[in-house]
């Protein structure tokens, strides 16, 4: 019979069932690892969502404590204008009322999230009343870059240019 006898037939058939099991358990275990790296990233996106929100919200009714719990001690925050702020700097500009947002949209925005750090772009149109100035209205392109921290997301750095109305 070909040189090979029936029990060496099952044998090579018990060995194919088994190699496919185990390319099945394999299968299997990879995906459900993706499923869950997926889950976390979603997870975290929805947090760093929120933060963004929860920033914003802040820009319009300003308040220090939850600007320093929002944000790094290392700040960088950049504005449309060139003008390049530290966290204390930038907290007491919101503060005081020398930078002062009226209404914020934020639009068009994207999340990517690579370990404990977000990079956030959006759309930033506002009405504004700042310290010494009449109304306004800015449109804006907006960086931002989020840095996980015991479990908080914090802004790291923030950079603005400005768009043509």
């Amino acid at each position: 019979m070909n040189g090979i006898d029936i029990y060496d037939r099952s044998m090579i058939h018990d060995t194919n069932i088994i190699r496919m099991k185990n390319q099945f358990i394999i299968i299997f275990l990879t995906m459900i690892c993706l499923s869950c790296t997926d889950k976390k990233e979603e997870e975290a996106k929805v947090a760093v969502e929120k933060a963004v929100e929860a920033f914003r919200q802040t820009m319009l009714h300003p308040d220090q404590a939850t600007f320093e719990a929002l944000t790094s001690t290392k700040l960088s925050y950049g504005h449309s204008s060139g003008l390049i702020e530290d966290q204390p700097t930038c907290i007491t500009s919101m503060v005081s009322g020398k930078f002062k947002f009226l209404r914020i949209d934020i639009i068009n925005q994207t999340v990517a999230i690579e370990g404990n750090t977000a990079i956030v772009r959006h759309e930033f149109k506002a009405d504004t009343h700042d310290e010494g100035k009449d109304p306004g209205t800015v449109k804006l392109n907006v960086l931002q870059v989020w840095h996980k921290l015991d479990d908080h997301w914090r802004l790291l750095a923030r950079q603005a240019v400005k768009v043509k109305i």
